[in-house]
């Protein structure tokens, strides 16, 4: 019975040891995350293996707080507009190294990984290295393979890579027959609006992050504007070919029953007419990722 006891006892204060180090680890980030961190401050934060050992059985719930304070420093991080997310990896892979299996923290972190700043940490190898680090974890899930093939593809610009995640994802059973689509639209090279739009609707659709559906939403927002843009500008060249002048107004090309009335914008403001033949929309608020996508993939 004492032996008993003893053994409780030195339990008990291991157990008291290891959340007295977790907190004293999360003290510490809290510390990190009002200035500019540095790679010397990730030291601060212990290996996620470690922790885990050292858990007792209670590393399912480290992850979740070491996964809420990775999505505290990001929205900080973001609110900031800051260009470095020093922190942001090293908490999700102790996170995924306590808990392997909590899928958000792959799908999710890796997104806000990827993204360029102020956006996200700008870090799309990484974002990859944990996707792939997900899927050895779960090698059945197959969204993991979505998210890895849109990372290739529109942060690493790697049309190879990005077809075989799609490829190997539409494998699994449970698959959604779009990923085979998207794995032909890789291998035919698809730099084009219509893809990255699709990619951006399936991260809408597949997550309830309300952080990243915010994201995916202003990028399908920004697509949306950028294609129709594009349309209007031909529409335009089309124009001046025709009679040798630039329209004044939206009113000109209708004469020519180029267009059916005033166009509008995404988010029902009228697209503004420039004098040099140019359309712009009138806010810019609801598309700050306008242009972006003409940027990384030029004709």
């Amino acid at each position: 019975m004492k032996g008993q006891q003893k053994t409780v006892t030195i339990a008990a204060l291991v157990l008291v040891c290891t959340f007295a180090a977790s907190v004293f680890t999360l003290r510490k980030v809290d510390e990190v995350r009002g200035k500019e961190s540095t790679l010397e401050e990730v030291l601060y934060i212990p290996s996620g293996k470690v922790l885990k050992r050292a858990s007792l059985g209670y590393s399912t719930l480290l992850a979740n707080i070491y996964w809420t304070r990775a999505v505290q420093y990001f929205g900080s991080k973001h609110l900031q507009h800051s260009m470095r997310y020093d922190l942001l990896f090293p908490l999700l892979d102790i996170t995924t190294d306590l808990d392997p299996h909590l899928l958000p923290a792959y799908q999710s972190g890796s997104i806000f990984l990827s993204q360029r700043p102020p956006e996200g940490a700008g870090e799309p190898d990484k974002a990859v290295a944990l996707v792939e680090k997900g899927i050895r974890e779960n090698p059945d899930y197959w969204r993991l393979y979505f998210t890895l093939g849109f990372i290739h593809y529109l942060d690493r610009h790697d049309f190879r890579a990005a077809q075989q995640a799609f490829e190997k994802g539409s494998e699994n059973p449970n698959a959604q027959p779009w990923m085979k689509v998207m794995a032909a639209r890789m291998a035919e090279k698809g730099d084009d609006i219509g893809t990255a739009l699709t990619l951006w609707q399936a991260v809408y659709d597949n997550n309830h992050d309300p952080t990243l559906r915010d994201t995916a939403q202003r990028h399908i927002n920004s697509l949306r504007a950028d294609a129709e843009i594009a349309e209007l500008r031909r529409r335009i060249d089309y124009y001046h070919q025709q009679t040798g002048h630039l329209p004044a107004t939206w009113s000109d090309l209708a004469q020519l029953r180029l267009l059916r009335g005033t166009p509008v914008d995404p988010a029902g403001n009228a697209y503004e007419l420039r004098p040099d033949g140019s359309v712009q929309v009138k806010d810019m608020k609801p598309f700050p990722f306008l242009g972006e996508f003409e940027r990384d993939h030029p004709k």
